[in-house]
């Protein structure tokens, strides 16, 4: 399973890159605005810097909603790197649009996507990835593992190439259980991915391992 980071922030993304585990960065412009990163050049040269950290794809999305506008942005953030995917919302013209990356040769991430029938129209139009929000499925009592099980399932059946990113992480536990079903890809904040490394029996082992070791010299 391939681990991206969500965020824009440079030295988190550093960081996870340092760990040697990061695989991709997926943005938005949320979190553009979060790092105080405004006007469409500094957005721009923005992704480029994080192209020039991280190794794996990186996705910037559209803020256009009509196809043309969608096709227009897409285009420019495709020639700003190879690296770059770009982030399409799951809505009508979004499907469009991403039918008209796929033939022509440019990489999409379907975002906002929250049932299994929007993920199948996004395999269908070829989109590179499809972001399910488990997050805030779970936010609203509704079960977004199960959401990722189902896409599984439904891609599996049909061979869909479309890689399942499951996104809106909220925690450690998260990243497990999408490990667990299949996802493809997890996207989440650098604190969920360092979760991962925490257990208390490996604290106390290595506390213990230090004091045996203190007491034999």
């Amino acid at each position: 399973m391939k681990f991206f980071i969500d965020t824009a922030n440079l030295d988190q993304i550093r960081e996870a890159q340092n760990m040697g585990i990061l695989d991709g960065v997926t943005t938005n412009p949320s979190l553009m605005a979060k790092e105080k990163i405004t006007g469409r050049n500094n957005i721009l040269k923005h992704y480029v810097d994080i192209c020039n950290i991280v190794d794996g794809d990186v996705s910037a999305e559209v803020i256009a909603t009509d196809f043309e506008g969608m096709v227009k942005e897409g285009e420019e953030l495709a020639e700003l790197h190879d690296q770059i995917v770009v982030k399409i919302p799951m809505i009508k013209e979004g499907v469009k649009a991403i039918k008209y990356f796929t033939d022509h040769g440019i990489r999409t991430n379907c975002t906002l996507v929250f049932s299994a029938g929007q993920a199948l129209l996004a395999a269908k139009a070829g989109a590179t990835y499809v972001s399910p929000f488990i997050g805030r499925l779970d936010d609203i009592s509704t079960d977004g593992l199960e959401l990722i099980a189902d896409i599984r399932l439904i891609y599996d059946n049909f061979g869909f190439e479309t890689q399942i990113l499951a996104a809106s992480i909220r925690h450690t536990m998260h990243i497990v259980n999408c490990a667990k079903i299949g996802a493809d890809v997890i996207t989440g904040p650098l604190s969920s991915i360092e979760g991962l490394l925490k257990h208390p029996l490996t604290d106390s082992g290595l506390k213990q391992f230090l004091a045996d070791h203190k007491r034999g010299n």
